[in-house]
């Protein structure tokens, strides 16, 4: 069986895991939070990053810092996993979904400006498959209607968009180093990283249950207390030991992916110009981190037929995000803004193929010929 995803392994997390657990600290912020902190500040360039335990959390400590209130409105995409609400709703916004682009599925930045109110607090932006939302006229939007921007980049560690980090461009960034992300530190983990330096302090009292632990330790004062709301957004120092070894061979990881991406995009080309599916658009602006690679099939039906077929084959294929608008609590928590012209109707056409660091090219050839074997049956099927 090929299945979906298989979690990225380098071959130095045993080592480092093991030089975690000699070393006595293991409840975080220890030597290896340390080394991928300062990575991640430098390849990100932004003032401060902060690992936690999921990205989950990482955006609820956004919310915290932008002082969500209850009544506050958030503009966000509709198709996004649950988390990108949750962390908002939770301080008691209003989360206000806008309809996505058909060609990157992000959100369409020409409809953000007329569902802002005087309610609106921050735009929230998710960069879907790692490619980026039109962040020059998202930024320009935000920066008129003084508005603030938390990146969801989830996906998209090592994405660019103009040559700049995703993550690195609102006022703060969130990212997801769970099993099925390019990137892992050992199932979960997350990190929220702050381009504002007016930030810095208080994420660092929120990250600590709402102390100024860090304080202490730098001997800025002499006993730490409880100043401020937080929570325990730490992740173990396992987390980080695991999550340094994938960090050492990140440009090779990133490689690998895009070589697959891009071979299944060549081999697939044939259907795209048939009009049997539509493949995934990289706008010029973007540099992608191939974190997945879907297709997009004529309705849901049709996908359904192929998941299937593609199961009977020893191919595990899925499909992503129900929209959030759609569910019991979106519908309780948020609203619509417009009309949904292709958020229903691109994710029910939406399905991924394999894509992860250690699939083979032979796997790779797999997944193309069954595809093709179900076009051809199709077509045979019409006839």
């Amino acid at each position: 069986m090929i299945p979906f995803n298989r979690p990225t392994v380098t071959g130095n997390e045993i080592k480092y895991l093991s030089t975690a657990i000699a070393s006595s600290k293991i409840s975080g912020d220890g030597e290896f939070s340390q080394r991928c902190h300062d990575w991640f500040e430098r390849q990100l360039a932004c003032d401060k990053a902060l690992l936690t335990p999921n990205c989950t959390q990482a955006l609820e400590m956004a919310a915290i810092l932008l002082d969500v209130q209850a009544g506050d409105e958030i503009i966000m995409p509709s198709y996004t996993f649950v988390s990108t609400a949750n962390a908002f709703t939770l301080r008691g916004a209003k989360i206000v979904f806008v309809d996505v682009r058909k060609d990157t599925m992000n959100i369409d930045e020409r409809l953000i400006e007329s569902a802002i109110s005087p309610k609106t607090k921050a735009i929230v932006v998710v960069h879907y498959a790692g490619v980026s939302c039109a962040m020059d006229e998202i930024m320009s939007i935000a920066e008129r209607n003084k508005l603030f921007v938390v990146e969801d980049a989830a996906q998209a560690m090592m994405s660019c968009y103009k040559g700049r980090p995703l993550g690195s461009i609102g006022h703060m960034g969130a990212y997801s180093f769970h099993e099925t992300k390019n990137y892992t530190s050992g199932g979960e983990g997350g990190l929220l990283i702050l381009n504002d330096p007016q930030f810095i302090e208080r994420a660092e009292i929120i990250r600590e249950k709402g102390t100024n632990r860090n304080q202490f330790f730098r001997g800025m004062v002499a006993k730490y207390s409880w100043v401020d709301i937080g929570s325990s957004y730490l992740p173990s120092e396992l987390q980080a030991a695991y999550l340094w070894a994938q960090l050492e061979s990140a440009d090779e990881i990133n490689q690998r992916r895009l070589q697959v991406w891009q071979r299944y995009y060549q081999a697939l080309k044939e259907f795209s110009n048939k009009g049997l599916i539509v493949l995934p658009e990289i706008p010029i602006d973007c540099q992608h981190n191939a974190h997945m690679f879907y297709i997009k099939v004529a309705n849901t039906s049709l996908r359904f037929e192929l998941i299937q077929f593609l199961a009977d084959g020893g191919i595990c294929a899925v499909f992503h995000y129900i929209p959030l608008h759609s569910s019991v609590a979106g519908k309780r928590l948020g609203v619509f803004h417009g009309e949904d012209m292709n958020t229903t109707i691109e994710s029910e056409r939406l399905l991924r193929l394999p894509m992860f660091f250690n699939i083979t090219d032979v796997e790779v050839d797999m997944v193309i010929s069954k595809i093709r074997e179900f076009f051809i049956v199709k077509a045979v099927e019409c006839n």
